[in-house]
């Protein structure tokens, strides 16, 4: 399924007389960003500030160390901070508000009233499954790697890739890598990589941008790893499944910080014969859950029926706010009921 806005003549054209002069811009994308959310906002950002707007980004809440390398990060407002009032006046003043990386309100946290009810034009450009209809522009694709691959797209569309400079280059280069999983999964196209190689050719050192990322770790961080896989990881053979499930005080033991838990899900399916994995990680308000699983079973559909989620076909979240104990037994229960398709998934 995809949805674009630049196939309408129309459409296109009010896009492009919206942006013809100088306008105030909100970015702004999901909770605890990760390297395709910061990414693609970075990287629009740096584009839309070439075309003479006045860009300011604001994320729902803070993001992990680990991507504070990206260009322009310095000047993201986190509306969890002491900036909030800034950022709703910002919001509220906006002509054009960008929603990147996320298909339904709900995932920007005390984000949603500001945006939904700010007048300005609002352009939603992502790939996850279902969104909500609450943008003037869709730019949506549920079959793209990443955001950052539809935020390259549609600038080619305009017309405009000799702005793409090095700075946000890296930005959707990090994005792509991170959301593909380097390059490894099913959303992973010969389109992908030509959008990839013409991002190489602007400058970007793969192995740098890689090491950003994924080795990047403290060193509190590598034990806490080898905490969770050691003690916490947990495997069913009767269903191929696997999942861990992780408390605040585990996560305060090693000081966890935002952003720690991040990629640690994956861990569970690359267990030989595994169809599915889950990470249950309790946080003050609520028990945030990630699945993942290959091939046909649809972690997606999983996580909406189940557990107040949704994403990807092969990697989507949840949420639960009935405690980690409640939450692990209720899951495990789900089970019987998937045995079959589970163990057919081959």
């Amino acid at each position: 399924m995809q949805e674009f806005f630049t196939d309408s003549v129309q459409k296109l054209q009010e896009f492009n007389d919206l942006l013809a002069s100088p306008k105030r811009i909100v970015i702004t994308t999901h909770q605890n960003p990760d390297a395709d959310a910061l990414g693609s906002s970075l990287g629009l950002a740096s584009y839309l500030k070439k075309k003479n707007h006045t860009v300011t980004v604001i994320t729902p809440t803070d993001y992990p160390e680990f991507l504070q390398w990206m260009s322009g990060e310095k000047e993201v407002i986190n509306f969890e901070s002491e900036k909030q009032e800034q950022a709703k006046r910002l919001l509220a003043e906006a002509d054009v508000i960008f929603c990147l990386d996320f298909s339904a309100l709900n995932r920007i946290k005390a984000m949603e009233e500001p945006v939904k009810n700010a007048p300005a034009k609002k352009v939603l450009i992502d790939h996850h499954q279902q969104p909500e209809h609450f943008a003037d522009f869709v730019f949506w694709n549920e079959k793209a790697a990443a955001t950052c691959e539809l935020i390259y797209q549609l600038i080619e569309i305009l017309g405009d890739k000799a702005l793409i400079d090095i700075q946000a280059a890296e930005c959707l280069y990090a994005g792509v890598v991170a959301d593909t999983g380097s390059f490894r999964f099913d959303s992973t196209t010969k389109d992908l990589h030509r959008v990839a190689g013409e991002l190489l050719d602007i400058g970007v050192e793969t192995n740098s941008i890689h090491r950003r990322i994924f080795d990047n770790n403290s060193l509190e961080r590598i034990q806490f790893l080898g905490f969770v896989l050691g003690q916490k990881l947990i495997y069913l053979p009767d269903y191929k499944v696997s999942y861990m499930a992780i408390s605040k005080d585990e996560l305060a033991r090693y000081g966890s910080k935002n952003g720690d838990t991040e990629g640690i899900v994956n861990y569970g399916l690359s267990i030989k014969g595994v169809e599915m994995t889950a990470m249950f990680v309790e946080r003050d308000d609520m028990i945030r859950i990630s699945f993942r699983s290959v091939k046909d079973f649809s972690v997606s559909e999983f996580a909406r029926n189940n557990f107040n989620g949704g994403g990807h076909k092969n990697a989507a979240g949840g949420r639960s706010y009935d405690g980690l104990s409640k939450t692990v037994e209720r899951f495990l229960s789900l089970l019987p009921q998937y045995q079959a398709q589970l163990l057919s998934n081959e």
